[in-house]
């Protein structure tokens, strides 16, 4: 319920912070580095690629929305939330706005889907499809993917091996293993920014029945479950090189192990909200210096 008290239009700054921008490099850097692989095969294709792009901006985007939402509407967000600031919890944007606003959203990327949907055919249809849905049934339904501990896996899958790969195909219009392959380090390292994500909330997602992995299994988990995810993201590469399918310029995403040093000592050793909302953002910077790392070997 809104109330009946008269409240002002939320301003931009409100639906920046809704919008989450320091976790957009989960669905930029996944279409950046299917885009390479397609341009260097001959088939890059800029328009689709650029509603690829803006597709899965707007799928995240609402996907964020509809969390804002649902979180505060399930209990999940309030005044103990020691992460930035949430606009429904906080009182800055209604609940029924906020939930019309992901809606929008979903509607923007469904309207780019039009498009590439007519280019790509009915495989295009399908993947869309299942990303808006599973964007809605993160946190909302009955059986909500975060809160039952699936929300790691929902994103490994779709922020990796579906996005370059989809990415790819609707400019190819064709498909092999290798971006699918190249999609398993995008989708790890994003499954990690996630993970600091329950690390940081693991106890208010408990008082709330949210049970995250982070929850399930704890903190030492969720700190190995990091570096792994980090690690193999980063290792994941060499895959090309030992099939003959690319040249030492796979080996470049290694050099994002130099950057993330730092980020996994802050995650294995601290708790509290401030260092672990800057070990989320320094997160998403690793995976597009991932991105570009693996873009530009990709091209030598």
């Amino acid at each position: 319920m809104d109330g009946g008290l008269t409240r002002a239009a939320p301003g931009l700054g409100a639906w920046v912070a809704a919008s989450r921008l320091r976790t957009l490099p989960a669905s930029l850097a996944p279409v950046l580095i299917g885009t390479v692989i397609a341009y260097s095969d001959g088939a890059g294709h800029a328009l689709a690629a650029l509603a690829a792009l803006t597709g899965a901006a707007m799928i995240q985007i609402g996907a964020n929305f509809a969390n804002d939402y649902f979180d505060f509407v399930k209990g999940a967000d309030t005044a103990r939330r020691i992460g930035p600031q949430r606009m429904v919890q906080a009182g800055l944007v209604r609940p029924r706005t906020m939930l019309r606003a992901a809606l929008l959203a979903f509607g923007l990327a469904a309207l780019v889907g039009l498009y590439l949907a007519a280019r790509g055919g009915w495989p295009i249809v399908a993947v869309g499809l299942v990303s808006i849905l599973s964007g809605v049934l993160y946190t909302g339904g009955p059986a909500p993917l975060g809160y039952r501990g699936l929300g790691d896996l929902f994103v490994l899958i779709f922020f990796g091996p579906v996005a370059v790969a989809g990415t790819y195909y609707v400019q190819a219009l064709a498909l092999d293993w290798r971006p699918v392959a190249a999609g398993i380090g995008p989708g790890l390292i994003a499954m990690a920014i996630l993970v600091v994500n329950n690390l940081r909330d693991i106890d208010t997602d408990a008082a709330a029945g949210k049970r995250t992995l982070a929850v399930r299994f704890g903190v030492a988990f969720s700190r190995w479950q990091y570096a792994l995810a980090v690690l193999g993201g980063c290792l994941s590469p060499l895959v090309f090189l030992a099939s003959g399918d690319a040249g030492v310029g796979a080996a470049a995403p290694l050099l994002t192990l130099v950057a993330a040093a730092p980020v996994a000592r802050a995650v294995w050793t601290r708790r509290d909200g401030p260092a672990l909302n800057r070990a989320l953002a320094d997160t998403g910077k690793l995976l597009m210096l991932y991105a570009a790392l693996f873009c530009l070997g990709w091209l030598l």
